[in-house]
């Protein structure tokens, strides 16, 4: 009989699913997070993976990777180290061991530790950590779950090669049962996921109640633990990622602007998740082009906004790069269109799972000529679909190509999303012109209202045909025009109307902290969790600090010079080499504090934190 197991209440934990990228640690993750946000957890998630489709097995480069923070308070990032470490070979446990905490939980499965497995992950000769007391700093649990697995479907007629597979169901199982949390959820998933495959779906089902009756039974597992059910505003929410919001927020703006949405794109990690998505609602009249390249992405896009749609194109670094002529071809035909750049790490192919922020200063300044853009950035998964549809309004209401700045932490993590009713989105204003705009009955395409916008026609509207076209218009008549001072003057009133913008946007306010406060971080995109958490913490412990998050890069929101002046210190936490660092200081000449980190990775809240103790000469520990 099993001895009385104790079961420890925790406010938050934070599991990482590791192995081989043919291990399913990712959709392992997926169904956790679902679960546990089905439940009512508050979460965030950080996948990782390798850039190759199959990176070589068993060693410390094709190792995938799935973290979960999960818990009952509120929760910004994906935890800083675990808590709980599954480690389906030796190359997950040497890449991951480094993150886990003092006292963690590991659990390993036996036969990722063989002896090819060993060398693959270049252990030493003889080396076997879970034989030999290296972990002793940890609690193991070191389970032959292939094994286990196979006796539990060796009745299911499946091949070895599919009983092999389902070893990820087991340890969901099993985390199910020592999280105590019902796998319902993951057993209705199988079920419709696999409803015309009846055998693959009872092989995964009994996979996870092996998993559970494992941990059930056997004698090694004495403690579970509790996680209550999250304090959320009410409201209905879903687990969202990212990728998925910035989908939904199209769909959403397309309704509520009454235009046809049509999304002009081409694959490239991690923004292909976006066209997947869309690809989906041609139901809703939802026209997705996938195109031979990213020019004619673009292109595309550009066209179908001429002809009245909202258009949309998704890429990523390298493919902002390859779009930046034909983004100059719409701003100089002003018309509306919305480019969102899911940011990798660069240059060139670079590191294409890994996230960077790399791609500000060429979303500002990378193109030809003056080419001024509007620029947003979202601040998490959940985020991505307020900004996306606020992308959509400036880009409608302002006739003007806009950047969205995701990055691959945001468009692959996820988290908890109360999502809005129809009711409570923004109006967004779209104004066809059907009748000429001069005194004289003469149609005049760029003759502007006060906010320097132009109007738009559908093409065909009787009597205000037009030119269109890459080179300099005339001022009102938009008729080509080589004339030098005409030049310069749509060059600044291409400039005035995106400075306009700033009066329709928020103004800033503190998102902790205030204007008395000793330093002040500014961040931007993905960094808000590990700064906020950061910065929360420290103010518990009675530190003076003040927090601004910028979603609008270009225009800034009008108070911001303001707000910054209050300051002796600020602090800018990039991960890149410091690019929104320099647009500040030449904007305002303020001696601003960069920090920086370019290793593919998020912040950790750690690094947020003892940075900003090193610039307030604070140590915590008194000595």
């Amino acid at each position: 009989m099993k001895t009385e197991e104790s079961i420890i209440e925790k406010e938050s934990v934070v599991v990482r699913f590791s192995g081989d990228s043919g291990d399913g640690m990712q959709l392992t993750g997926m169904q956790f997070t679902d679960t546990a946000a089905f439940l009512g957890k508050d979460l965030s998630t950080f996948p990782e993976f390798p850039a190759e489709i199959r990176a070589p097995a068993g060693t410390i480069s094709g190792v995938s990777g799935f973290q979960v923070h999960f818990g009952s308070k509120e929760i910004f990032t994906a935890g800083d180290e675990y808590d709980v470490l599954i480690a389906m070979n030796a190359a997950a446990l040497k890449n991951d061991l480094k993150n886990l905490k003092k006292g963690g939980i590991i659990i390993t499965n036996s036969t990722g530790f063989d002896a090819k497995n060993l060398r693959l992950a270049e252990y030493p000769e003889g080396e076997n950590p879970v034989e030999d007391d290296s972990l002793s700093d940890y609690t193991l649990y070191n389970i032959n779950i292939t094994g286990l697995t196979k006796d539990a479907l060796k009745k299911s007629g499946l091949s070895n090669k599919e009983l092999e597979r389902s070893k990820n169901m087991f340890v969901l199982g099993l985390l199910y049962w020592i999280f105590d949390q019902s796998p319902d959820y993951t057993i209705n998933f199988i079920k419709e996921k696999f409803s015309g495959k009846p055998e693959i779906a009872n092989a995964n089902i009994l996979a996870i109640k092996a998993g559970w009756n494992y941990g059930e039974t056997t004698e090694i597992f004495n403690t579970r633990f509790k996680i209550s059910t999250s304090k959320l505003p009410p409201g209905t929410y879903r687990s969202i990622t990212g990728n998925n919001a910035t989908a939904l927020a199209l769909i959403a703006a397309s309704e509520k602007s009454g235009l046809p949405l049509f999304l002009g794109s081409y694959p490239i990690t991690p923004a292909s998740d976006i066209l997947h998505e869309l690809s989906r609602y041609k139901d809703c009249g939802v026209k997705t082009f996938q195109a031979e390249d990213e020019i004619a992405a673009i292109c595309s896009a550009i066209g179908a906004s001429y002809g009245g749609s909202l258009s949309v194109t998704t890429t990523s670094g390298p493919g902002m790069s390859l779009k930046s002529e034909a983004m100059g071809l719409a701003v100089m035909l002003e018309l509306p269109l919305v480019i969102v750049n899911v940011q990798r790490g660069g240059p060139s192919t670079g590191l294409p799972t890994k996230t960077e922020q790399s791609d500000l200063l060429q979303a500002m300044y990378g193109r030809h000529g003056e080419c001024p853009m509007p620029v947003i950035a979202p601040e998490s998964p959940s985020d991505c679909f307020e900004v996306v549809y606020e992308a959509c309004k400036i880009a409608q209401e302002h006739m003007t190509p806009v950047i969205v700045l995701s990055d691959g932490y945001i468009a692959n993590g996820a988290e908890p999303w109360r999502f809005p009713t129809e009711d409570k989105l923004k109006p967004i204003n779209v104004v066809f012109t059907d009748k000429p705009n001069s005194e004289n009955d003469v149609f005049l395409p760029y003759k502007r209202n006060k906010d320097y916008v132009r109007p738009r026609v559908l093409p065909g509207t009787k009597g205000l045909e037009h030119r269109i076209g890459g080179l300099e218009k005339e001022n009102e008549t938009g008729d080509i025009s080589y004339e030098a001072k005409n030049h310069e003057l749509m060059v600044k009133l291409r400039a005035a109307k995106i400075d306009k913008i700033s009066e329709f946007i928020p103004k800033l306010e503190f998102d902790s902290g205030n204007e008395n406060s000793k330093l002040l971080v500014i961040g931007w995109g993905s960094t808000y969790g590990s700064i906020k958490t950061g910065i929360d913490e420290l103010i518990d412990q009675g530190i003076d600090i003040a927090h601004l998050h910028l979603r609008y890069l270009n225009p800034f929101p009008e108070n911001l010079e303001e707000l910054i002046r209050k300051f002796d210190k600020v602090l800018i936490p990039e991960i890149n080499n410091g690019q929104l660092i320099k647009i500040i200081r030449d904007r305002f000449l303020i001696p601003a504090i960069g920090f920086n980190k370019i290793q593919g990775l998020p912040f950790t809240s750690t690094e947020i934190k003892n940075k900003i103790l090193e610039i307030l000469n604070i140590n915590l520990n008194g000595n």
